[in-house]
């Protein structure tokens, strides 16, 4: 997908990955943050996931501002609050309570995500070259682990060379950057009607998509995946440190397991094109997930996997479980209840995917602590692909019944 035509999709995809990089900044920190504030494994999890605080309380909201207000102004306002509040949180250092000034920002850090992420689907399908809506969509499903394995990549060296406060200035710059981006590739939002501002109509976009059954099955399918995979993901430092692994080495190999998932988002955006089912290719996802997970962290009588097996294991874990965002960001515009709801439909799946993203690091941190390891972390993982195989079973009858 090249050519002009394709630049403004490229913007769009940029402005994602520059705001899931503040997702992404924080894996890296979390063993100096740890050594510095005497966090327990508990408590990074939950600093890890409280950017997903905003999309817990206001995803389904930020999806009807998007909706109501247009995409291209809403996701420029959710970067600028990105750069701002990264920005603030860079000087949390000489606050009168560092910890507290830092959490305090990343709430506001998560609302800036959700502004930002939330309308690119629509505006994707509204920007994207005639013919390629699917492998643009799969595209923009990489943008969550386009900006983790950013992080995951550059975050150990600038921090070991300057310290955490620059690296968070270096974040807030691409935000801005993205957003300046956005601003001279992609054409402003049409006029909407006078009526789409009422409040009558952001209640009818709310009831319509509330009360339809594909929704709430992409939004939960969503969850599921994205419980398990930052969970895995975001602890793989800690782990690898734990393992004794030079910080070096920890960051390549947790980017390159990170940036695998943008292979699978790809791939399935392909498959999609080529007219592969949907249902395939979330079954495929979860059960990738459900193998990789199983093989990096099973120990059988003591002992698991030599570790490079175990490695390649949590590559096909992110690889294959990349074919789910694809394939879910495609049927969200299928399954929403009209052209006017499918940011209130994404809205939605972030909602969920930002509770299973809240919850499930420190579920995962808490069986790690009471089982000495991580070797019961499978167990996790193949409940949440079982429950993801059946909601998208429930998400294929809903497709079927829009088609």
């Amino acid at each position: 997908m090249a050519g002009l035509k394709a630049a403004p999709v490229w913007a769009v995809v940029a402005g994602g990955v520059a705001a899931a990089l503040h997702v992404g900044k924080l894996p890296p920190a979390l063993p100096a943050l740890e050594q510095g504030l005497g966090l327990g494994l508990v408590a990074a999890g939950f600093l890890l996931s409280l950017v997903q605080a905003a999309g817990m309380a206001l995803g389904l909201l930020a999806g009807l501002a998007a909706d109501g207000l247009g995409l291209r102004r809403c996701m420029l306002i959710g970067l600028g609050l990105l750069t701002l509040a990264g920005a603030a949180g860079a000087v949390a250092a000489p606050a009168i309570d560092p910890v507290a000034w830092l959490l305090g920002c990343r709430v506001l850090e998560g609302v800036g995500f959700l502004l930002a992420v939330m309308p690119a689907p629509g505006l994707i399908r509204r920007l994207a070259p005639p013919g390629m809506e699917k492998r643009a969509l799969g595209l923009w499903g990489a943008y969550m682990p386009g900006g983790v394995a950013l992080g995951l990549l550059l975050g150990p060296w600038l921090i070991g060379a300057m310290g955490w406060q620059p690296w968070w200035w270096a974040v807030a710059a691409l935000s801005a950057l993205a957003a300046a981006l956005i601003v001279l590739t992609v054409p402003a939002d049409p006029a909407q009607p006078a009526k789409a501002a009422e409040p009558g109509a952001w209640r009818a976009r709310l009831g319509a998509t509330l009360g339809a059954a594909g929704p709430w099955s992409a939004a939960l399918a969503f969850g599921l995946y994205s419980a398990q995979w930052m969970s895995v993901i975001g602890f793989l430092p800690t782990i690898y440190v734990q393992a004794g692994l030079a910080a070096g080495a920890t960051a390549a190999l947790t980017a390159l397991a990170a940036a695998l998932n943008m292979v699978g988002n790809v791939m399935a955006g392909r498959l999609l094109q080529a007219g592969w089912p949907p249902l395939r290719l979330l079954c495929l996802g979860f059960g990738c997930m459900v193998l990789g997970s199983a093989a990096a962290f099973a120990q059988w009588q003591g002992s698991g996997l030599p570790p490079a097996l175990r490695y390649l294991a949590v590559c096909l874990f992110s690889m294959g479980g990349g074919a789910v965002p694809a394939t879910l960001f495609m049927l969200s515009v299928r399954v929403a209840p009209g052209p006017q709801t499918v940011s209130t439909t994404v809205g939605l799946m972030q909602q969920i995917s930002s509770l299973g993203q809240f919850a499930a690091p420190p579920v995962v941190g808490w069986i790690a602590q009471r089982a000495g390891g991580w070797q019961w972390t499978w167990v996790f993982t193949l409940a949440c692909s079982a429950l993801g195989v059946l909601a998208a079973l429930r998400l294929r009858r809903a497709a079927e019944g829009a088609a």
